[in-house]
């Protein structure tokens, strides 16, 4: 198989490189030129923001492409479009934030979608944007388009910094406020599991959407932050809180305390996916304990600091608010 990748040097991308590349397939990854690829990839550089910036890919046939973009979705359908008859599949890495709010839970993927167009210019509104994407992708490609609908995706060379902040205010030692409920279920994919996945089901041929996230109940906090404590070795002391009294002293869920999104709608929304029909096209989902271990031997790699996507918020629970919350 000939896979062109674009991105491909980051996160999803980089995994899914990885993935291939392990498979035996040719990988192209069309780039900014900002990180190096993957050894044994090729490389094409081309800024799909700019004006001319997709003429690296003007030449070329591929058997499928995998792409991650999260901007405009013009940017998506002009690729798409200039690809379309020189491709045979187009994967596109989506979001179950395209899902109406408040989706219903568990909601399968034909549950109501937000509006988006193609031909946005902007992407202001995340869901709109991926949901733009989207149909770009099903425009150009019919059922030849994958949309992979991620949930909350975690892992090695996680550039968003959800699961490195708690691992390194873990690793700080000292009591750290643990969001309740303890056995609240987490809803999430761990990125090598994306990327073994993409594959597979780009060579069975299969198409539309898929929502890409581990079962509910696969993980709750309380093993993700108690496999922070084991992994790191530290000697914090998770102190477990409930959402009312966090909610109420103007802690920000999900930003202020990554991967914990409140209780009610918003839950129901990040963590009430059906992935039923992924699960049965073969996703597998490794366990919670071998996520974080993995993400934090890489982060010890890399110098203890994880990259930072310049488009995303910084995420993390400031020090002097969390003692506030714990002193009550």
């Amino acid at each position: 198989m000939k896979l062109l990748m674009l991105g491909g040097t980051e996160f999803v991308g980089r995994a899914v490189t990885e993935a291939a590349l392990a498979r035996g397939w040719q990988v192209t990854v069309f780039h900014r030129g900002r990180h190096a690829a993957p050894e044994g990839a090729t490389a094409l550089h081309g800024d799909r923001g700019d004006a001319g910036g997709l003429a690296a890919l003007e030449e070329g046939e591929w058997d499928a492409v995998v792409d991650t973009w999260s901007g405009a979705p013009a940017a998506v359908r002009d690729t798409a479009r200039l690809l379309a008859g020189r491709v045979g599949r187009y994967a596109y890495v989506s979001s179950c934030s395209v899902y109406a709010y408040p989706p219903t839970a568990p909601y399968d993927e034909q549950a109501a979608l937000v509006t988006g167009s193609p031909d946005a210019t902007d992407a202001e509104d995340y869901a709109q944007a991926k949901r733009g994407g989207e149909l770009a992708v099903t425009e150009a490609f019919g059922e030849r388009g994958l949309l992979i609908r991620a949930g909350l995706v975690l892992g090695p060379y996680e550039n968003i910094g959800r699961l490195p902040w708690w691992l390194g205010r873990i690793a700080r030692g000292g009591p750290v406020l643990a969001p309740g409920p303890r056995d609240a279920a987490l809803q999430y994919v761990d990125v090598r599991d994306l990327a073994e996945w993409t594959p597979e089901v780009l060579e069975s041929g299969s198409g539309g959407a898929y929502n890409l996230a581990s079962e509910p109940g696969h993980a709750t906090m309380g093993e993700l932050l108690e496999s922070c404590v084991k992994t790191t070795g530290s000697d914090a002391e998770l102190c477990w809180t409930g959402p009312e009294e966090i909610l109420a002293a103007g802690a920000v869920p999900w930003t202020e305390l990554p991967m914990w999104p409140g209780p009610g709608e918003d839950r129901d929304a990040v963590y009430g996916a059906d992935v039923s029909k992924a699960v049965a096209n073969g996703l597998r989902c490794r366990p919670i304990g071998e996520t974080v271990a993995d993400t934090w031997a890489w982060l010890q790699r890399i110098g203890g600091v994880a990259p930072q996507r310049p488009d995303r918020p910084v995420v993390g629970l400031p020090a002097e608010k969390e003692a506030a919350i714990l002193r009550g």
